[in-house]
Order: structure tokens, then C-alpha cells, then sequence
């Protein structure tokens, strides 16, 4: 890894640790997707065991610190200048089917800012990671954005909406308008991973609604610092850990973002 910054070691070191144990329940989900009792405690429990010893290596170097995390909610509620933003397993749906497509994400806030994060998928053994001015890797390769200039000429990359969204409708009358303007749609599953897609020019944009800080947070960094651009857009004062995201790799934003506000939209 080429950064080399303590905040940066430290939480790489966390995430290759609390990894070990993540890659062995992958590789029994095979085995109890066919079992009588279904795998989604086990699921739970991976979960929450991942999140366990990314906080245990994290509060090692600096117990002081502020964290919001997606299983335990929020630790040193105080610290609010300094904190880590956690995901465990960002795409558990993935992880509940056998689909190696999910991520360890954890990010660095100071005083409101992203400072540097990590994005790690254990099982493809890619790890992307930036900090602020010193741009973004993916394990030891410089990473940057797509080059397209045109929204037309585009891969875009989306999720949801959740089950339990109030407004699918909208989400979906959404979908509907970007596809028609752009030259294809994926739905992989891991907000995470979307945005290290765009980081790294596999897809050059990415939108979607009603997500949790802790999905995005060390995707915020990793993306500007790849020379892509992240907006937030209708924006709900009474859930500020829900965010909508638009990240792109800059050069088709503006028209993305257009396209997205367009009033026919319901």
C-alpha cells in the first residue's frame, strides 16, 4: 500500500484482521444456504464479529475517538471532531447468497470531513483506499476515474430501492429515466463498492437514494481523491446519516445531475 499515513495503517491492519474471520463464514454460507436452519443469524453474527474486532483494533490506538457504526450505533457520542465511520459487511445480501461481491468499509471523519478511508473486498483481495491530498489506490496501483464525457456513452451503476422504502415509485420512475439516457445500468449490490467502481473507471457514475453515511463514508474520500465528484441531493434534515448520492467521475455530473432533477420525475 502506498499511503502510509498512521490513520491509514491502522485501518487497513484492522480491516485485513477482521477479515480473516469474514472469508471463513463466507465459505460456510454454501453449506447452510442447503441446511435446515437458514443462515440469516449467522449472517447477523458475522456481522456483527467483523464489526467487533474493527472497533477492538480502532479503540487499540485511540479509545477516545467517536464511532458510528451500522450494528452498534454510536460510541464516544462526545467525540464528535474525531470519528470512524464503519460498515462490517456492506452488500449482506451478497454475502447471504455466496456472491463475493461485499465489503469491509470504514472511514476517517474529522470535524465533519472525510480524511482517508478503506474499502475491502476480502475475497477478491482488492482493497481501495485514499486520504485527503494524497490520492486513492487500489492495493498498489494509482487509481483514477473514467475518461467519458458523455452521459449517452456511460455505464451507470445504482441500487435499491430497499424493502421497506416509502417511495419505490419515485426510485423506480427514476431508473426508468437514467436508463434511457445512458448506454447501461448495473445493480451490483454494495454501495461501497459502487463508488470504488467509479474511483477506479470500471463504471463512470453511480445514484442512489435512501442510503446509510456508514455505506458511503470511506467511498467519499476514495472517489475525490481518484478525481471524481460526490453530491448530495435532497437532503433530509431529520435523518442526517440517510443520504441520496450522485457520484461521478466529474465529467458527466452536471448533465447526470440534470437528468436527475428532471421535474417529470414523481
Amino acid at each position: 500500500m502506498r499511503l502510509n499515513s498512521p490513520q491509514i495503517n491502522l485501518i487497513s491492519r484492522a480491516c485485513m484482521k477482521a477479515s480473516r474471520s469474514l472469508i471463513r463464514d463466507f465459505g460456510e454460507i454454501e453449506n447452510l444456504q442447503v441446511s435446515t436452519k437458514g443462515p440469516g443469524d449467522f449472517v447477523t453474527s458475522a456481522d456483527r464479529r467483523t464489526e467487533k474486532i474493527l472497533i477492538e483494533e480502532l479503540q487499540k490506538a485511540h479509545p477516545d475517538y467517536g464511532i458510528v457504526t451500522e450494528e452498534s450505533g454510536i460510541i464516544n457520542k462526545s467525540n464528535t471532531k474525531n470519528r470512524w465511520i464503519i460498515d462490517p459487511i456492506d452488500g449482506t445480501m451478497n454475502f447471504l447468497n455466496g456472491i463475493p461481491q461485499f465489503a469491509i468499509s470504514v472511514g476517517y471523519e474529522e470535524e465533519g470531513d472525510i480524511l482517508c478511508g478503506v474499502i475491502f473486498n476480502p475475497i477478491m483481495n482488492e482493497m481501495f483506499c485514499a486520504e485527503k491530498g494524497n490520492g486513492a489506490y487500489l492495493n498498489n496501483t494509482r487509481i483514477r476515474v473514467s475518461n467519458k464525457k458523455q452521459l449517452r456513452d456511460s455505464l451507470i451503476v445504482t441500487g435499491g430501492p430497499k424493502g421497506s422504502s416509502k417511495i419505490k415509485d419515485k426510485i423506480f420512475s427514476e431508473y426508468i429515466v437514467v436508463s434511457k439516457n445512458v448506454s447501461n445500468v448495473r445493480k451490483l449490490g454494495s454501495a461501497a463498492l459502487d463508488i470504488a467502481y467509479v474511483a477506479c473507471g470500471r463504471f463512470d457514475g453511480y445514484w442512489q437514494r435512501e442510503l446509510n453515511y456508514w455505506d458511503i463514508a470511506a467511498g467519499l474520500i476514495i472517489l475525490r481523491e481518484a478525481g471524481g465528484f460526490i453530491e448530495f441531493f435532497d437532503n433530509n434534515k431529520n435523518h442526517p446519516l440517510e443520504k441520496n448520492i450522485l457520484a461521478t467521475n466529474s465529467k458527466i455530473h452536471n448533465e447526470f445531475k440534470d437528468l436527475i432533477n428532471k421535474k417529470d420525475i414523481e
